[in-house]
Parts: structure tokens; C-alpha cells; sequence
């Protein structure tokens, strides 16, 4: 769509998205080169510039969780010593045992539990020792089925 057209889309993505709609497909609205010209931009102003344009993400933001959706995925992190989080992407309904086996093969096949903690309650506590010592990890088994924005701790033997 062209930037004028923001963010309804206009007639022509009405049109669009009712075709979706019966084909029970999702359809976006996306201003390509105002997505190009705000690349440029720092992030504070882009996300400001979108706000003022009734857009709560970006573009790529959008397509990203749109194919998330499609493709039935979720997002789980794991932390090394405080010092990097990773973020890993896992099918919907996947177990913690499956989740031990993205991160490395040596943690599913000596998996004992997972530490769990949803990443909504670690932030708001602030800091992973902090949310340890409230006792706000739970553990969990092989057949725990993880959430989307779980944070999880394998305890494994080699």
C-alpha cells in the first residue's frame, strides 16, 4: 500500500482481505517503502513516526509473528551464567525433553528437569537470582510442555 493509505489499506486492501477472510487466510497491510525509509531512521523515531501512523510494529515484526502463527511455532529462552540469553524457536505442544534437544543432543539424552520460569514473572522480579529466591522456578519433567516465553534451565548428566 502507499503511505497515504496507511493503516487501513483502502479499498483495495478491504478487497483483499475479504478474499483472505474466505479462504481463511491472514493478509497484512504493508507500506513497503515507507518500511524502506524508516530503516534509516533511528529506532526511537521510527517508532514514533508509526505510532503517529496507527501502527503499533514495524512491518518485519508483523510478518514475523504472522508466520509464526502459520507455522505453529513458539519462542523459548535459555540463560548461561547471567550472561547471554538465547532465544529458540520450538513447535506449539513440543516438551521440555524436545525443547533439551534444540539447545544440544547431550542435554536430551541425559535430561533429569527443567528449572521453568515464564518470562513475564522474570522480568517483572527483576533478575533470575532474584526470581530463585522467591522460589518462583518450578521444576519441571521430560513431559512438561513448554510455553511460549518460557525460560528454561536443563539439568542434565552427561
Amino acid at each position: 500500500m502507499g503511505e497515504s493509505d496507511l493503516p487501513s489499506g483502502g479499498a483495495l486492501a478491504a478487497r483483499v482481505a475479504s478474499v483472505a477472510q474466505r479462504a481463511k487466510a491472514e493478509s497484512m497491510i504493508i507500506c513497503a517503502a515507507c518500511e524502506m525509509d524508516l530503516a534509516d531512521w533511528s529506532s526511537e523515531d521510527a517508532a514514533q513516526y508509526r505510532q503517529e501512523m496507527g501502527l503499533e510494529e514495524s512491518s518485519v515484526e508483523r510478518v514475523i509473528r504472522a508466520a509464526y502463527r502459520l507455522l505453529d511455532l513458539i519462542t523459548f529462552f535459555t540463560a548461561t551464567g547471567g550472561k547471554e540469553l538465547r532465544a529458540w524457536t520450538l513447535t506449539r505442544g513440543a516438551t521440555a525433553l524436545d525443547a533439551a534437544g534444540k539447545v544440544h543432543t547431550d542435554m536430551a539424552r541425559g535430561f533429569i528437569r527443567a528449572e521453568v520460569i515464564d518470562s513475564a514473572t522474570l522480568l517483572a522480579t527483576g533478575s533470575l537470582a532474584t526470581a530463585r529466591e522467591k522460589g518462583l522456578l518450578r521444576l519441571e519433567g521430560r513431559e512438561y510442555v513448554v510455553q511460549d516465553g518460557d525460560l528454561i534451565h536443563f539439568r542434565f548428566s552427561v
